[in-house]
């Protein structure tokens, strides 16, 4: 694995799919300039969260095609794709088996059943699910609030709870009234009140069961069960049972497919929440955990991938050194806040902590500025204070910064957990500043991963984070004239040049030297050295400005 640069998109970022990525790629502003593209999920067939709800690791025809990644090939830059370890989309076939035949299913055990698994450990609630005792609620790693589980209709009449970590979306239509009045016990004097109080409780969000019908009890559930079974779909990404047999056949499955499309590094989506256990947090649980990644890694040396585990976990916790040690790259998520808190205050000490953290032990690291995620609060707790943190969240917020937090079972905040913004509007939409905070990055140690939308000096999406989500701040999908118009911009030449520069010479390197000369906490100055190459970058944390020999 060398150190060239890594550029990070979605399929339909650039020019609507990824026949016009590579087209962008092909022009001479980009030769030279990556060795790496890491495509986001949306390559594959998806329906939530941009892609990482995925139904099948199949290409999506609407974005892309094998054709699209031979050419990215020949362009001599090598793939890097998601594996989403820890759930499935509601929609694949797998789910799909298990709603079609219930117990029948050859998937009945692929994904987790929330009551099986804390079956004797809690008491049963008025819906139905259990809540486990507060010994073992407590000590749950949240990601949203509430507890982790969706309610599904299954063909005996009968309904399940199953665990799901991150996104769901319940969708209801409408029935008619002649539809309702098939129902036993809906007359036609009350099936005109039943819809309209169905149709406002679904616009105020109102549960099925919260709902006033006008009508008995019996009546009332006899209509939930109906709309349920006949008139709801869902959305959402459900947990998969790591202690299931057709859980490992399908990893098999995809890492043979991954490898065909050409992918040279997988990273691994969401681990961490795979293996769980009552009475554990169920987050990189140990040692479970690290038996499911050494069962991951067979598979993937297989197939000569190499593995890049994804984990944001706080920097005192050193967990990120803990998968170094077992040989894995890692993720710098730590970066992106210590270099806008070294911008914002001018001062370089927290980030050469970080970096000679990485020298000393002799991490391989990814780094990046933005990214699809956001940028980064929770991991940095450790090499920055909690008043360090606090005014880093506080001068992004006022540049139009969502801040996204944890929450625990009773739906109750415990932490932040990052912020999204574009990078360059996180930094006041400052040019110079950009232009450093590039510069900096290609004299870090590691992969220089770079985010589409930071190149062309993206700026924060306000109209999609208010209609879509917040993480889509900074997601903007640019068409061919936007990059036709941008690419002309100096500051997209200049981060280019910049980029190309770092792919290209030989002082840069896993196996080079990377010296750095402490005089001045206002100044940063690294020299990279391999035998008679040499890079050096000075760079005023001040004024903005920087040089490079």
């Amino acid at each position: 694995m060398n150190s060239g640069v890594m550029l990070n998109v979605y399929p339909d970022s650039c020019g609507g799919n990824l026949k016009n990525l590579v087209t962008l790629l092909k022009k001479d502003d980009f030769k030279d300039v990556f060795s790496y593209i890491y495509i986001l999920p949306s390559l594959f067939k998806s329906d939530l969260d941009r892609g990482f709800s995925i139904e099948s690791y199949d290409i999506n025809p609407e974005f892309a095609s094998k054709n699209d990644l031979e050419e990215l090939q020949k362009l001599n830059i090598s793939l890097k794709l998601d594996f989403v370890l820890n759930h499935l989309s509601v929609r694949s076939p797998q789910f799909k088996d298990l709603l079609e035949k219930g117990d029948d299913s050859i998937f009945i055990d692929t994904f987790i059943d929330w009551n099986k698994f804390w079956a004797g450990k809690g008491e049963l609630s008025n819906e139905g699910y259990i809540v486990p005792s507060n010994e073992y609620l407590s000590k749950l790693f949240m990601r949203k609030p509430g507890l982790p589980i969706l309610k599904i209709p299954f063909p005996d009449n009968t309904y399940r709870f199953y665990w799901n970590t991150f996104y769901q979306q319940k969708i209801i239509e409408l029935p008619t009234i002649e539809e309702l009045e098939k129902i036993e016990g809906v007359t036609t004097n009350i099936s005109k009140d039943i819809l309209t109080n169905l149709e406002d409780g679904i616009n105020s969000n109102v549960a099925l069961n919260s709902i006033n019908f006008s009508c008995s009890n019996n009546v009332k559930d006899r209509v939930i069960n109906f709309i349920d079974r006949e008139h709801t779909s869902y959305l959402g990404q459900m947990d998969l049972n790591g202690e299931s047999s057709t859980v490992w056949e399908f990893y098999k499955d995809t890492f043979s497919k991954l490898s065909k499309y050409g992918a040279k590094i997988v990273r691994l989506d969401a681990f961490a929440y795979l293996h769980k256990q009552a009475g554990l947090s169920n987050f990189f649980n140990t040692p479970g955990t690290w038996d499911y990644l050494e069962r991951i890694k067979e598979i993937a040396d297989s197939y000569n991938l190499i593995l890049l585990p994804e984990i944001h976990s706080k920097h005192e916790e050193s967990i990120h050194a803990e998968i170094s040690q077992k040989g894995y790259p890692i993720y710098d998520f730590f970066f992106p806040g210590l270099v806008i808190n070294a911008i914002e205050k001018g001062d370089s000490t927290k980030l050469i902590k970080w970096i000679k953290e990485i020298i000393t032990n002799g991490y391989k690291t990814v780094n990046m500025l933005g990214c699809h995620d956001g940028i980064p609060l929770l991991d940095v707790k450790g090499l920055l204070n909690e008043t360090e943190i606090s005014e880093l969240m506080d001068i992004v917020k006022s540049r139009g910064g969502r801040i996204k937090d944890l929450y625990d079972a009773d739906g109750k905040k415990i932490s932040y957990y990052q912020i999204n913004a574009t990078f360059f509007s996180a930094l006041g939409e400052n040019e110079k500043k950009l232009l450093l905070a590039r510069a900096i990055q290609i004299f870090m140690p590691g992969i220089p991963d770079v985010w589409y939308l930071d190149i062309f000096a993206g700026k924060n999406d306000y109209i999609a984070a208010d209609t879509i989500g917040h993480k889509d701040i900074n997601r903007t999908n640019l068409t061919n004239e936007d990059l036709e118009r941008d690419l002309k911009l100096p500051i997209v030449q200049k981060q280019l040049e910049l980029l190309k520069l770092r792919n290209t010479k030989p002082a840069f390197g896993f196996n080079s030297d990377l010296i750095i000369n402490e005089l001045n906490n206002s100044i940063l100055d690294l020299t990279w050295i391999n035998g008679s190459n040499r890079a050096r970058l000075i760079a005023n944390l001040k004024t903005f400005d920087f040089t490079i020999n």
